[in-house]
């Protein structure tokens, strides 16, 4: 449930403009203003904006009341309030862009001065050792090096006690060493 757009303005409007008092436009935006802020919805990424934009379109209708002649028209007034504050808000935008003659590459880390595409080979040979480890060696090192567990919480999660997570762990990273898919990667 939204909360009326424009009302306390329309309120509000006596203070601001002493001279003129509006009942046809406070009345107005009672009947429309859902429609008016379905249409709002409609040119903004979100419904926080789109009120705002509503309210400012709304502030624009009523400066100028007066100077519309046929009442009828209003939605249309309103909408194409609503489309030229949205297309100006948008050409006011910061731009955060800058062209320039050589792509920015980021810092390589330290230790990571090899290709993207070949720790990713290394990364896939890997899970591919790893699944070709017995299941209880497999869930002992990816609970141990992969979820980061210590000794204690491996032997703790697998029902174990810490002496078999120790050398299960062992036998594991010696077949992982042999492995000769990861040879060829190394």
């Amino acid at each position: 449930m939204t909360t009326p757009v424009c009302t306390s303005a329309s309120d509000a409007a006596p203070r601001a403009f002493p001279n003129a008092t509006y009942p046809s436009f406070t009345s107005y935006v009672r009947a429309r203003q859902p429609v008016l802020l379905r249409t709002a919805r409609s040119l903004t990424a979100n419904p926080s904006d789109a009120e705002d934009l509503l309210q400012t379109a709304l502030t624009k209708t009523y400066v100028a009341w007066e100077r519309i002649e046929d009442h009828r028209a209003l939605d249309g007034y309103v909408r194409r309030a609503l489309l030229n504050t949205r297309t100006s808000q948008w050409r006011k935008r910061k731009v955060d862009e800058f062209a320039c003659d050589e792509l920015p590459e980021p810092e390589p880390l330290p230790g990571h001065d090899d290709d993207p595409a070949e720790r990713q080979a290394l990364h896939d040979a890997m899970w591919r050792a790893i699944m070709r480890l017995p299941a209880r060696q497999r869930a002992m090192v990816v609970l141990r090096y992969y979820e980061d567990l210590s000794e204690v919480q491996t032997a703790e999660v697998l029902g174990v006690s810490v002496g078999t997570v120790k050398s299960a762990v062992s036998r594991a990273l010696g077949k992982l060493r042999e492995d000769p898919e990861l040879g060829l990667v190394r």
